[in-house]
């Protein structure tokens, strides 16, 4: 079965296995801050530059959400499940970062609406339109 997988998603796979492990033996002493912010600090520079700018917006615009990583990547959870995430072009190999929203999130718009979002580089717009996202996608309390 994991012939079906590429190697990347195969590392990601290993990574969340070691995540919950973690979890798992340091139970409360865990720093998953931490954790997020050495695997941002792993990346190359475009994918570290978003990477930091979205996890500054979360801090800002949904600072109810716990920073933790997911899948190696990271992921802002709402009451222990991940809202919301941040995938770098380069884990993947891919032409573009995605920023993007689970089913927690409350972007529910009519029958049909976004959930993920490519994104090669943060401006001022960009910015707006994730804070606007974040505010929407967290549920109000």
């Amino acid at each position: 079965m994991t012939e079906n997988f590429t190697p990347e998603e195969r590392a990601a796979m290993k990574e969340r296995a070691a995540e919950v492990r973690k979890q798992a033996r340091k139970g409360a002493k865990a720093d998953p801050e931490k954790d997020l912010l050495e695997k941002i600090a792993e990346m190359t520079d475009d994918d570290r530059a978003i990477a930091e700018r979205l996890h500054a917006l979360v801090a800002e615009h949904a600072p109810t959400l716990t920073p933790k990583t997911w899948y190696g990547m990271p992921g802002y959870a709402l009451d222990g499940k991940v809202l919301v995430f941040f995938q770098a072009a380069a884990k993947f190999k891919v032409r573009y970062a995605t920023i993007g929203f689970n089913d927690t999130a409350t972007l529910d718009e009519g029958t049909m609406w976004p959930t993920a979002f490519a994104v090669t580089k943060l401006g001022p717009d960009e910015e707006a339109f994730i804070a606007d996202l974040l505010r929407k996608a967290v549920p109000a309390p």
